[in-house]
């Protein structure tokens, strides 16, 4: 990992996730632009380690990165997130204990950090930014649920077909391994799905 300059200005991103999630005034862009730490990953780079304790919140500027674990000597992916998205490991952020969770870049990777506890420094000061720190973990929250939902209620061919609708650069850019490890199905379950998708579509 390096920290680096990037395209995407602190200000830029500052600017976009109060776009997202919270409207903010220019003294309030300050204050988060201040506390955003960008950084650059090469592939396959690990971001964050299994037992190191998660600390940041992560904007994905550009890549694409996977969160995992392991569980049976198997690696099982958890989330994969592109470019505009979060990505942390909320347990271990909140707790702050050593994750079982690992964060990889599965491409060369741009993305900015923003430390928790400087987050929670700056949303004493600002309702605004209190009400972005708020809807990042409802989203968080949010995403988590419809995907233990997808897993529990859906079969293999309709999660395949709502993943490629909600997020169709994970499905065009991800290896197929990861994609099927997700959807928590085996790669030969994924073939058979996709191949029924491209013959009625």
């Amino acid at each position: 990992m390096t920290t680096t300059n990037l395209s995407l200005t602190p200000r830029d991103v500052a600017r976009e996730l109060a776009r997202r999630y919270s409207t903010m005034t220019h003294d309030e862009l300050d204050m988060l632009e201040s506390i955003l730490v960008p950084m650059k990953f090469a592939k396959g780079e690990k971001i964050l380690n299994e037992g190191e304790v998660c600390k940041h919140i992560f904007w994905i500027v550009k890549g694409l990165v996977r969160q995992y674990y392991f569980k049976n000597k198997k690696e099982l992916t958890e989330y994969m997130a592109t470019e505009n998205m979060i990505c942390m490991s909320i347990e271990s952020l909140f707790r702050e204990q050593p994750s079982t969770q690992m964060i990889q870049a599965l491409e060369p990777t741009v993305l900015y950090a923003i430390p928790m506890h400087d987050l929670e420094a700056v949303s004493m000061k600002s309702v605004n930014i209190q009400m972005l720190y708020r809807k990042i973990l409802e989203e968080s929250l949010i995403i988590s649920q419809q995907r233990a939902d997808m897993l529990r209620f859906e079969s293999a061919l309709d999660r395949y077909q709502k993943l490629v609708k909600s997020s169709p650069q994970l499905v065009l850019r991800a290896p197929l391994v990861y994609i099927a490890s997700y959807l928590q199905m085996t790669p030969e379950t994924l073939s058979r799905v996709r191949t029924a998708v491209l013959m009625n579509s």
